[in-house]
């Protein structure tokens, strides 16, 4: 039995033996291990498709009203069924031009699946008490309206928050906000480019801003005062780093994070569609997801591969982070519900096995690990082994302190914990409890 049909069996069966409301403790003290909160089963939400696939940046609200529950195909049929209704943004995100050769979907690998249909968004959801004391809030009104999800946030050295939205070509999607939560810098397609898929974001110790392209296969380098310095890639040439051959390809790059020394790894990706992608992009030969790590100028060190299920492996890099600590390389295998853990210079360590998806992975200020649950809609306060040790968020909805994917997340120096929501256009603030 595989580790997917492991997690969903269980889940499934949990689900038969347990009803929503009962709440189940760890005994974590007396097996030796921290104590944990207790969880409780919850049912599978009504789901509509999810904002940044095929285009529907802008369209996430339309998606929901018109044609909830529908695949990414039927969706678009359905939504040029329903022109006449859409919101402004819509129409303008469905006339945008669109890459030339999107990424194909997976076969011929282990890791390939359909979450449309293999079940994974019928399961029911492992959710955690509350325990720690987290508030949460909405100041950001000045984040533009009828946009798309915030794919992810991030902040800089002096308190300022950066969020990247997915919005429609012509759409400013890289904004700046002060501590007082107001927006002061917006920069546009005619500094960044239109960005397809909108997906990491991670500032640097000279508060230097990253964007992640997932669609586009580019990394952008942006300075505090918005003004391009650097592109990582080639848009809309998805392929492989070959340092042999001069050819510095991205391919799906969902995520970055840099060591304490200024090394970047960059982590690649988003789903499982690269097996398949050798056939149809000539410059992705090698057909798996991926880490490259580059010294602080840009230079190549090595690169590491997953394409499969088993120890030392990884189907996506959709969660990622570097330790603080020492350095180790922690990828987050959203799909199979695993953390996969190398050192700096990607020798194996070992494989966590999770409880939810694990979407998104950060150390906060005292070097402390959290994990974002992604549709599982929870953020985890968790221990080095995978020990859960708080959560906060009411799980997957559209509600106060729910989200329909919780995602990249960012700590302020007074350890207030701020995420967007990828098909949500909307930037939650869990406030800290004070001590």
């Amino acid at each position: 039995m595989n580790q997917r049909t492991f997690v969903g069996v269980a889940a499934l069966a949990l689900s038969l033996v347990f009803t929503p409301a009962l709440a189940f403790s760890q005994a974590g003290a007396a097996a030796g291990k921290p104590e944990s909160p207790g969880w409780f089963i919850q049912p599978p939400p009504q789901r509509g498709l999810q904002s940044g696939n095929d285009g529907f940046n802008a369209c996430t609200d339309d998606v929901v009203k018109y044609c909830t529950g529908l695949t990414a195909g039927a969706a678009g049929a359905c939504l040029k069924e329903n022109s006449g209704k859409l919101s402004a943004a819509c129409k303008a995100e469905l006339a945008a031009p669109r890459l030339a050769q999107p990424t194909p979907p997976c076969t011929g690998s282990p890791v390939c699946g359909n979450r449309a249909t293999d079940g994974r968004t019928e399961l029911q959801r492992v959710q955690w008490e509350q325990t720690m004391g987290y508030t949460f809030e909405y100041p950001f009104t000045d984040l533009p309206p009828a946009g798309g999800g915030v794919s992810a946030v991030d902040i800089d050295s002096k308190g300022n928050l950066w969020a990247f939205q997915r919005n429609a070509v012509g759409k400013p999607q890289l904004f700046k906000f002060n501590p007082q939560h107001k927006l002061i810098l917006s920069v546009g397609d005619d500094v960044i480019g239109h960005n397809y898929k909108a997906h990491g974001i991670k500032v640097d110790a000279q508060d230097n801003v990253w964007i992640c392209d997932a669609n586009g296969s580019t990394i952008i380098k942006v300075s505090p005062e918005g003004k391009h310095l650097m592109t990582l890639g080639t848009r809309g040439e998805r392929g492989d780093w070959d340092e042999a051959k001069g050819q510095r390809l991205l391919w799906q790059p969902v995520h970055l994070d840099f060591a304490s020394n200024g090394d970047i790894y960059i982590f690649e990706g988003h789903a499982n569609e690269s097996p398949n992608d050798v056939d149809f992009s000539p410059t992705n030969k090698i057909g798996a997801a991926r880490v490259i790590h580059l010294d602080k100028n840009g230079k190549f060190i090595n690169q590491w591969y997953g394409n499969s299920r088993g120890p030392g492996k990884f189907a996506q890099t959709h969660g990622s982070a570097v330790d603080p600590k020492n350095g180790d390389v922690y990828i987050g295998d959203r799909e199979e519900y695993r953390i996969v853990v190398y050192d700096a210079n990607g020798k194996f360590i070992r494989t966590i096995q999770m409880r939810n998806l694990v979407c998104a992975l950060a150390f906060d200020k005292q070097g402390q690990l959290w994990m974002a649950s992604g549709q599982d809609g929870q953020f985890l306060k968790i221990d080095r082994d995978g020990n859960v040790l708080g959560a906060m968020g009411n799980g997957s909805g559209r509600g106060p302190g729910q989200f329909i994917e919780a995602s990249y997340f960012a700590f302020d120096s007074q350890g207030n914990l701020y995420s967007g929501d990828t098909s949500v256009g909307r930037i939650t603030k869990f406030v800290a409890p004070k001590k």
